[in-house]
């Protein structure tokens, strides 16, 4: 209905406005300056960009396939963290391993047809993007959560987003909306300020339950994309999908 970078320009709107309210009504924290700045920038752009991919992969590929590998995002943040010289869990290579199987597993696409597979290609593509990017935001995250409020880690990061995509496209004349994606949007915006905001919230009691269980968000996407878009995968892209699952969930598992 609307091209990627639209909807995206729509979602970093809503987000902003969600956010905005609880971080200005508790005021600006002592914390944000110098290298918090630097940080809220890279969780914008791993942020931003992830969405970028994400949507844009499923221009061409299926729900089932591409939130699985984009659910990988915990797996590129733990990458981040063992290259800044975190160690890496005993066994969690084998986990790393095992999702990078199960991706090339989800990229085969179903029926051999040449335009398949290169739409296929261009989601698994894209899906690898946003799981890296997302990762990069994660990183910058979980570096200012403890320090900054949630609202002071979002807020920031949406508006910076709406100044540098959304007031553009809005001066370009390409940010429209149509009735039929006003709903879709706007719940995007909102869930997805939400989600985030659960996320931190359920992090500040236990890393790992709160990780893994928010990693599986592609179980959620892929069961609910089989009832409402009657999706159908081949059985070696729907094993590719369990090993992704089950590799996410140790990995995290694992990084206590």
């Amino acid at each position: 209905m609307l091209p990627p970078v639209v909807v995206l320009g729509w979602v970093l709107l809503a987000g902003a406005a969600i956010s905005a309210p609880f971080a200005l009504s508790s005021g600006v924290p002592d914390g944000l300056v110098g290298e918090h700045l630097g940080w809220l920038l890279v969780v914008t752009l791993g942020n931003t960009a992830g969405l970028l991919c994400a949507y844009s992969s499923l221009r061409f590929g299926k729900v089932g396939v591409v939130a699985p590998i984009t659910s990988a995002q915990g797996a590129a943040a733990a990458v981040i963290a063992v290259l800044a010289g975190e160690q890496l869990a005993a066994g969690a290579g084998i986990a790393l391993g095992a999702i990078v199987i199960g991706v090339a597993m989800s990229s085969i696409a179903r029926g051999g047809e040449d335009d398949g597979d290169r739409r296929e290609g261009l989601a698994v593509s894209f899906a690898i993007a946003a799981a890296a990017f997302f990762g990069i935001g994660l990183f910058a995250m979980g570096r200012l959560s403890e320090e900054l409020p949630v609202a002071w880690v979002l807020f920031p990061t949406r508006l910076l987003g709406v100044i540098v995509l959304t007031v553009p496209l809005l001066v370009l004349g390409r940010l429209r909306m149509t009735r039929d994606a006003r709903p879709l949007v706007i719940a995007s915006g909102v869930l997805e300020v939400l989600g985030l905001v659960a996320y931190n919230v359920g992090a500040r009691e236990g890393i790992a339950v709160a990780a893994v269980l928010s990693s599986q968000f592609a179980a959620i996407a892929a069961v609910a994309a089989y009832f409402l878009f009657r999706e159908r995968l081949a059985r070696v892209q729907i094993a590719g999908v369990v090993v992704i699952a089950l590799g996410v969930a140790v990995l995290t598992a694992l990084q206590l």
